[in-house]
């Protein structure tokens, strides 16, 4: 196990070199450049010179892109153009609320979409098949902005069974310990407040866990039914072994490879596409950041959700390589 890590590490390496490449090019391909984001619009070509000069961007590519690789190895991202904070500061202060919320919304998709998708399978042809696929065909149609303001408007505003905006309620005085609401207050015995957080977290939850719910639905269910038509599972049906060890060793185990790999590539992408959530519920993560950044064309805030949203993608991938070499034993001898 420990080799196979290592080797997945490894082989990790030239891939992000390979995005800061382009990620550099990028952005000297910008149009304005940072100074113009710095200065504004209006700027003066001295001005911009200057700028230019003190952030380096006069020197040969080759040494600007040296120091660009060397930044971002320190986890020096440069300044914030909207807070003046530096980036590094202004990710670690947000980066909870983002992590949250797409825990919350993975395990909402998982903990539905697995056993749905398995007995809409099992059943097929059924009620429950019929109800499983046109589900997972609405939830991958409606936009996920649309559906957070119905949920909002009806839940929130309408019915006020959950809060409309923010992740605890301005009347909690929370311990803030690790920046996880929800576990701050288990960690400090404030109940109430990770109650609280709890409510907060449901309706943007359930919006972010919309796509991937579907997609874990359907991809579950194709596995299970490709493994059900295996002569494996007749085979030990045919032995008379009970259908609880026909369905969690040969069917389950290995039906799971496959949804295994799409709940590390969907994991990675509710990082990245919480932005419109966070936005709709003000829910004050790296999403809604971003989204003021791109207006503000804060260049150095962009660099590094780049950079994050790569060495998730990375670090998910590694993962999922484990998970396949415990699921399936095989993955460790290839």
């Amino acid at each position: 196990m420990l080799r196979l890590v290592v080797r997945r590490l490894l082989q990790l390496i030239p891939t992000l070199l390979g995005l800061s490449v382009l990620l550099f090019l990028w952005l000297n391909r910008l149009p304005g450049g940072p100074a113009s984001a710095i200065l504004g619009e209006r700027a003066t070509e001295a001005e911009v010179a200057r700028i230019n000069r003190a952030l380096g961007l006069d020197q040969p590519l080759y040494i600007q892109y040296w120091r660009f690789l060397k930044r971002i190895a320190e986890l020096d991202l440069g300044t914030s153009v909207q807070t003046g904070q530096p980036v590094w500061d202004e990710f670690t202060l947000r980066f909870p609320a983002t992590v949250e919320l797409s825990v919350a919304a993975m395990i909402i998709a998982i903990v539905v979409g697995v056993p749905l998708g398995y007995f809409a399978a099992r059943k097929r042809g059924g009620w429950l098949d019929v109800t499983a696929v046109s589900g997972s065909l609405v939830g991958i149609c409606v936009p996920v902005f649309f559906l957070a303001l119905i949920l909002k408007g009806i839940f929130a505003v309408n019915l006020g069974l959950f809060p409309s905006y923010g992740r605890q309620s301005t009347g909690i005085n929370a311990t803030d310990v690790t920046g996880f609401a929800v576990l701050d207050g288990l960690l400090t015995g404030e109940f109430d407040a990770s109650w609280d957080a709890i409510s907060h977290l449901v309706l943007p939850a359930i919006t972010l866990a919309s796509i991937p719910l579907a997609v874990i639905v359907r991809m579950t269910r194709a596995s299970v039914l490709e493994v059900l038509g295996e002569d494996y599972v007749r085979t030990a049906e045919s032995k008379g072994l009970r259908r609880r060890v026909v369905r969690e060793r040969h069917v389950l185990r290995n039906a799971m490879l496959p949804v295994v790999t799409a709940v590390g590539l969907l994991t990675g992408s509710l990082l990245s596409g919480a932005v419109l959530t966070e936005s709709v519920f003000s829910f004050g993560g790296i999403g809604s950041f971003i989204r003021t950044a791109i207006d503000g064309r804060d260049y150095p805030v962009l660099v590094g959700f780049i950079m994050f949203i790569a060495i998730t993608y990375v670090l998910i991938n590694l993962l999922v390589d484990v998970a396949y070499s415990l699921i399936d034993p095989r993955v460790r001898v290839h």
